[in-house]
């Protein structure tokens, strides 16, 4: 008896255009496309989601095209559809950054500088390396990723393999993410924009009264141990603001 694998080319195929969005997104996805994590980890955990998400998205994927050409055009297409996706969810964990910056300047710290596990070992401030890997890990505490496993099989009904790519839509949704994240990595920071504010004022003030003392010198460490107090006591309402912004975000491909 013959074994007839005709059915094998067309498996391939769906496969292939599945593994291409799949994996595009989830290495630029926020916790799960991380660099801390390991590629080969990455990649396998790639693989197995396409796996399992075959016989509920194999139908979605078109007929396997013909000729070459129609197979690397979808195949393109897929990879666009998948970086475009995933690099615009990426651009919301700028407002970690941004509050980050914020806060370590007006505590008097923005000279005190770590290595970002988010921005591939590059140096950032302390307390913008510290927000970062805190979004991080309370993405995965609260289940996030898991919101953000499901936008990956809903992005299917809202850009569809069949459809052309909306890069004029995807421009002008990219350029109101980084505006979204700039406006939550300032509320965030809010409370030390106006700590800043009240405290410069109140040490010029006090060097214009006292010109013969060192005004900024002494109270740089009251601005210091106030700008960490303020931090401690104001850190769970600044992260679950971060966390809220980035569920919304998700929701948003969800069709």
């Amino acid at each position: 008896m013959a074994l007839d694998l005709n059915w094998a080319p067309a498996v391939a195929f769906t496969y292939l255009m599945l593994f291409a969005r799949i994996g595009a997104m989830l290495m630029l996805l926020p916790a799960l496309g991380e660099d801390t994590i390991p590629a080969r980890l990455r990649l396998a955990f790639a693989v197995m989601f396409s796996v399992v998400l075959y016989p509920l998205l194999g139908s979605v994927i078109p007929p396997m095209p013909a000729g070459l050409g129609g197979l690397v055009s979808l195949l393109f297409h897929e990879l666009a559809v998948g970086l475009i996706i995933g690099a615009i969810i990426r651009l919301t964990t700028m407002a970690t950054q941004i509050a980050g910056s914020i806060v370590a300047f007006q505590s008097g710290l923005s000279g005190a500088m770590a290595a970002d596990p988010t921005q591939q070992g590059m140096q950032s401030a302390v307390f913008t390396s510290f927000l970062s890997f805190l979004g991080i890990t309370l993405i995965f505490a609260t289940d996030l990723h898991h919101m953000a496993l499901a936008a990956i099989y809903d992005s299917y009904s809202v850009f569809e393999p069949t459809m052309p790519i909306m890069s004029e839509d995807a421009m002008q949704l990219a350029l109101r993410t980084v505006s979204g994240a700039f406006s939550v990595g300032v509320q965030m920071s809010a409370p030390f924009i106006v700590f800043g504010l009240v405290f410069n004022l109140g040490a010029g003030i006090l060097a214009r009264l006292m010109p013969a003392l060192q005004v900024y010198f002494i109270l740089m460490p009251a601005n210091i141990l106030a700008g960490l107090i303020l931090f401690a006591l104001l850190l769970m309402m600044m992260m679950g603001w971060y966390l809220t912004s980035f569920e919304n975000h998700l929701a948003m491909w969800r069709g």
